[in-house]
């Protein structure tokens, strides 16, 4: 997906978020801001969205040195979700289809995005889950049948995380294909926004249940040339990916030589409109209609 005008505002938010969490030095600020706005001045439009996020966060980090402004927020979000797993599960077990309300659920865990918002209260909107199922409203592409029978036809899935705190949803689901399946789950290599780390996806023990691998990059996307070598090797050879997260639909919605399954709320009306949904659906998208 490529880089629109309408991205440039949040990328204006996330540099000024990000400059404040990095420092309280006001002065620091204004001139993370101002090399930020230097950048963006130069964006090339043809590059993905995380892209240019991945170009700012580096050059706050060449400023300031190695950090982890988001380090606190991930912390709460995990501990948050943690909490919240036994009702996640019980929500499960009691459906009547297991697969499909580990779907939804994992989906909904993507309301943790601080790239996306500038303000959330997860545990209000985490709520509204329990409240209702979800309706075809809500649910505008959710390609579920196809996912099923694209299912069947591997032992293998290479599962690439989206966020802190939203690793606990993927848990539930991850969990449910784990009966029959091998599970392997990509985190980010270096910090970046709230994106996972191999630290965030042990902390909510995703490791009892899939492998997890870094991709090498800290882009908070899947950009393949940033990726290492054994990611690489494990991506081109996957008969079916789980995309999850808005970041790994913009980078690898082009993709055509993979069976891409993407699974994320639709947050920014970019990508709602890339996508051909509403903002505030929650999608499970084929990328391709052959197998």
């Amino acid at each position: 997906m490529l880089t629109y005008k309408e991205c440039i505002p949040c990328f204006v938010r996330q540099i000024d978020e990000a400059a404040k969490l990095v420092t309280k030095d006001e002065k620091v600020q204004k001139e993370i801001i101002k090399e930020a706005t230097e950048l963006l001045n130069n964006i090339d439009f043809q590059m993905p969205p995380p892209q240019m996020a991945q170009n700012i966060y580096r050059m706050i980090e060449k400023k300031l040195g190695r950090q982890d402004p988001y380090y606190q927020i991930k912390k709460q979000s995990n501990a948050m979700a943690l909490s919240l797993y036994p009702k996640l599960k019980k929500k499960v077990e009691e459906s009547k289809d297991c697969l499909l309300a580990s779907l939804e659920i994992a989906i909904s865990g993507n309301i943790i995005d601080y790239g996306a918002k500038n303000s959330l209260d997860i545990e209000k909107e985490i709520d509204n889950l329990f409240k209702k199922d979800f309706s075809d409203e809500d649910k505008i592409v959710f390609q579920h049948e196809d996912f099923r029978r694209d299912l069947d036809k591997t032992n293998e899935i290479l599962y690439l995380a989206d966020n802190a705190g939203e690793v606990v949803f993927d848990r539930v689901l991850i969990e449910e294909l784990s009966k029959t399946k091998k599970i392997i789950y990509a985190v980010r290599e270096k910090p970046i926004i709230n994106d996972a780390l191999m630290e965030d996806a042990l902390e909510c023990g995703i490791d009892q249940f899939a492998e997890i691998i870094s991709s090498g990059s800290d882009a908070p996307g899947t950009i393949l040339n940033e990726c290492d070598s054994r990611f690489i090797d494990i991506f081109n050879k996957a008969r079916l990916v789980i995309s999850k997260g808005q970041g790994n639909y913009e980078t690898l919605s082009h993709m055509e030589s993979q069976l891409i399954y993407f699974l994320f709320k639709a947050k920014c009306p970019v990508v709602a409109r890339n996508a051909g949904v509403d903002v505030g659906n929650i999608v499970l998208m084929r990328n391709r209609t052959q197998g």
